[in-house]
């Protein structure tokens, strides 16, 4: 009797992180790639350790492939203006993305001038994003967005950019003017105590607004993930009932593949909304209340 796999095992070993790789071959088992593991760096008491797993792998790799895609993609543009021909092919479609990110995302959001300034970063958070995205729905790949360290780190260079940002723009006592709020058209005691409750407030706004980035984006790039193994291990689990299994697998087999497309289209958009919300709070700092 065939034992049926662990359905929660099976889910975890392929979104969670780990110091391999595992090669998994479409007729049966799989090679595993072990990746180095280094002497973990001392810090104040603590163990650091800075050993590549999977998930930095992709990571790198993503990075990797936004440089390759913007290198060829300039390439080919020089090439065909250099010609007196109109961008086409890859290229075009290269540069309409870019344009699009940098005149409907950051400009839009930011402002012509201090836009142009922040759409280098904006356009990185965007394809390194939509990169680490599509990793996962390629064969023996892993998703980095998926993890909450990435995501976290992401987060944080858009709060430090949201915060230095804003204070370069409005100069200190601006800045502060962003913690220390006064509601308008209160005066004397009610001032000071509506003060007093808003500046917490908007020391909590100012990293809820990041750490929601990080949530949504995570949340967002390992449900799918999780629903589309959990349709594929339906299979396994009503494999034994008769002739109802192939119904069983046959309807498992499409809903996987409308999952599928979906999660490539959660790809795209998640990648846009970290770029836009991120354009947005830049843009919000660069004006008092």
């Amino acid at each position: 009797m065939t034992q049926t796999p662990n359905i929660g095992e099976m889910l975890f070993r392929h979104t969670s992180d780990a110091h391999q790789i595992a090669l998994e071959w479409p007729w049966g088992g799989e090679s595993v790639i072990h990746l180095p593991r280094w002497e973990p760096l001392h810090v104040g008491g603590m163990a650091i350790d800075l050993s590549p797993t999977r998930h930095v792998v992709y990571l790198v790799l993503a990075a990797f492939l936004v440089w390759l895609t913007m290198w060829l993609a300039g390439r080919a543009l020089e090439r065909q203006r250099a010609r007196g021909g109109a961008p086409r092919g890859m290229a075009n479609m290269i540069e309409a993305v870019v344009l699009f990110v940098r005149d409907d995302v950051a400009i839009a959001n930011i402002g012509r001038r201090r836009g142009a300034l922040f759409a280098p970063y904006i356009l990185t958070l965007f394809w390194l994003i939509l990169y680490c995205n599509l990793m996962g729905l390629i064969p023996f790949g892993a998703t980095p967005t998926g993890n909450l360290a990435v995501t976290g780190a992401l987060a944080l260079t858009a709060l430090a950019t949201i915060e230095i940002s804003g204070m370069v723009a409005l100069g200190p006592v601006g800045y502060l003017k962003t913690i220390v709020f006064v509601p308008p058209g209160t005066s004397g005691v009610t001032a000071v105590l509506l003060t007093l409750i808003m500046i917490p407030v908007e020391l909590i706004g100012k990293v809820v607004k990041p750490f929601a980035l990080m949530l949504r984006l995570f949340a967002n790039m390992t449900a799918g993930h999780f629903v589309i193994l959990s349709l594929m291990g339906l299979i396994f689990i009503f494999g034994h009932i008769g002739a109802a299994r192939w119904a069983i697998a046959g309807s498992s087999v499409l809903f996987m593949l409308f999952m599928l497309a979906l999660e490539l289209l959660v790809a795209f958009l998640q990648a846009y909304i970290f770029a836009l919300l991120t354009s947005v709070f830049i843009g919000l700092m660069q004006h008092q209340h």
